[in-house]
């Protein structure tokens, strides 16, 4: 117990120990939203107000909103040609286009074998990951032929978050951080140590505990403190070495000084 107790303790203190890495401040904007989902290499803005899914570029919107099925529980527009927007009460996920029309739209309740879905995010081809909340695990499934084509070993404590690109899917529980890539085998297993929240970009992980944000290089197992000013994050994102806080009514970019 007492080697267990201090292999812990050394994990802990090289996480806080590490140096930290510093933001430059970029611009603010105003924007009017409940939850910001991201923001890509050209501007353009997704987020959601009321229930309604925007798409805003040169400050000018087009929305999506499905009144029949309910509140919109999370969106994912890493492919913008392929949006994934999750109706969690109703068990049904909406594919949009990049002008936001529906293309898609996959029903767990009516397929033959049914699936209680927890959270959802992008895949490649015509899939999306999708967390079995029956069975605990990860599946890849494509909603073209309603099959799945990988799946993880089941995980035995609660999810909190989950994010993907088309090499990988993270997926952050109450115990641990999985990194697995698309054929739903485990790359890397980190000790969740109080992270409540995650997003990715090039496989780069921004994780949030408390108020504080902390940044994990790809390929590498040190955990870095990110310096931010002292503001209330409601939401983030980060694209490349930009990092967006988000907090009522204001978005705040800033640049990543990563040696």
């Amino acid at each position: 117990m007492k080697n267990i107790f201090y292999t812990l303790f050394l994990f802990t203190l090289s996480v806080v120990a590490q140096a930290p890495i510093k933001t430059t401040f970029i611009k603010k904007t105003n924007l009017y939203a409940d939850k910001l989902i991201s923001i890509d290499n050209f501007g353009t803005s997704y987020y959601t107000k009321n229930n309604v899914f925007y798409k805003t570029i040169n400050n000018k919107a087009i929305t999506y909103n499905n009144l029949q099925l309910g509140t919109l529980h999370s969106a994912n527009a890493f492919n913008p040609l392929k949006i994934n927007l999750f109706y969690k009460y109703f068990n049904t996920v909406i594919i949009l286009d990049n002008r936001l029309a529906e293309i898609f739209k996959i029903d767990f309740n009516t397929l033959a074998d049914y699936k209680n879905v927890t959270h959802v995010t992008t895949g490649h081809d015509n899939t999306i990951w999708i967390f079995n909340q029956d069975l605990q695990r990860l599946e890849l499934f494509d909603y073209k032929t309603e099959t799945i084509r990988a799946q993880t070993a089941p995980v035995q404590s609660a999810v909190l978050g989950i994010t993907s690109n088309f090499n990988s899917c993270l997926l952050l529980t109450e115990n641990y951080l999985y990194i697995y890539n698309y054929f739903g085998s485990l790359r890397k297993k980190i000790k969740n140590i109080g992270y409540t929240a995650l997003a990715e970009s090039n496989e780069n992980i921004v994780l949030k505990k408390d108020n504080a944000l902390f940044y994990l290089k790809k390929n590498q197992e040190h955990i870095h403190p990110i310096t931010t000013p002292n503001l209330l994050i409601n939401h983030f994102f980060v694209t490349n070495e930009s990092l967006y806080l988000y907090h009522p009514e204001v978005l705040q970019e800033f640049q990543l000084k990563i040696k």
